[in-house]
């Protein structure tokens, strides 16, 4: 049987190689202040976002990404009432914090107020409701000027912005200044987790200079990774707290997902076992990683 013809999208990966994704057809495509915003329909993945030519979410596997991003930092913290989310234009991960019964307060900050109001028109199926949740405030502002001003501390901090693209809105949002005012943020329990980025060869480089750089800052870092189909490589994210801890084992996490009375479709303790599993080839280039990113050694993917 013949090919369907359809428009192609390519989100290039390097200069020299891309995926491809059949468009059915666009539903908006507009230049924000910020960045080019595209929405499209997909055979194969449903609805995609398209943030600055590079796929961000698909409707039908964001939740690996976003149950991967979240749970390992919520878990992990006893108690975590007090949340701070960077970024998640989408809202699916405000989704996910929700989910857990001990939130009280969840703060979003998100530069691009016109990406969360395509999202939270033609983007329902991930955010659910989230954003008129009453535990919700959303700031549309500079992620950093919010953290130099903010008084308080959080229990959890989830970094959810796009990838560090030449001249894009997150550029600073991977450095060891920001990741230093990450840690003052947090509570004395605090975690911060983050997206970082493909951890595929030959694509590990700006995933391996983030894992160094915040080991700059903090003490207890662990790298991991979900295969997500719509990005066609194993992702990488990243835990981290500001003291020494170890990551709980895989029967902690079960029964804390049954206490919490979580409904989760990737995310449960056997997975832990594959995320945090990182191949002898992976661990030794994050030994071996030197590279650290500040404000004046930017490190945009290409």
């Amino acid at each position: 049987m013949p090919f369907k013809k359809h428009k192609w999208y390519i989100d290039h990966t390097s200069p020299t190689t891309a995926h491809l994704y059949g468009i059915e057809n666009y539903i908006r495509s507009f230049q924000s202040e910020y960045q080019q915003v595209e929405i499209a329909e997909t055979e194969l993945y449903g609805r995609i976002l398209f943030l600055d030519g590079k796929v961000q979410s698909s409707e039908s596997d964001e939740y690996i990404y976003h149950e991967a991003l979240v749970h390992p930092a919520m878990l992990m913290n006893p108690a975590p009432r007090r949340v701070l989310v960077i970024g998640g234009g989408e809202g699916a991960t405000l989704r996910e914090v929700l989910k857990h019964n001990t939130v009280e307060q969840l703060i979003m900050v998100d530069l691009d107020r016109e990406v969360v109001e395509h999202c939270r028109e033609y983007l329902e199926k991930w955010h659910q409701g989230s954003f008129d949740d009453r535990r919700v405030s959303l700031y549309y502002m500079d992620a950093r000027e919010y953290l130099e001003n903010e008084n308080g501390t959080f229990d959890v901090i989830i970094s959810d912005v796009p990838e560090p693209v030449e001249e894009g809105p997150a550029l600073k949002l991977f450095t060891v200044q920001y990741f230093e005012l990450i840690k003052k943020r947090l509570s004395d329990n605090g975690l911060f987790s983050l997206q970082a980025g493909d951890t595929c060869l030959p694509f590990i480089e700006s995933h391996s200079a983030i894992n160094n750089t915040i080991k700059k800052v903090m003490p207890f870092v662990k790298p991991y990774r979900a295969f997500v189909p719509s990005y066609n490589t194993e992702w990488g994210f990243i835990l981290s707290a500001p003291f020494n801890t170890d990551l709980h084992a895989a029967e902690t996490f079960d029964s804390l997902v049954e206490e919490r009375k979580l409904d989760l479709y990737y995310f449960d303790g056997e997975t832990v076992l594959t995320m945090f599993t990182v191949p002898k080839d992976m661990r030794k280039i994050l030994e071996e990683e030197t590279t650290v990113i500040d404000d004046d050694n930017l490190m945009p993917i290409y």
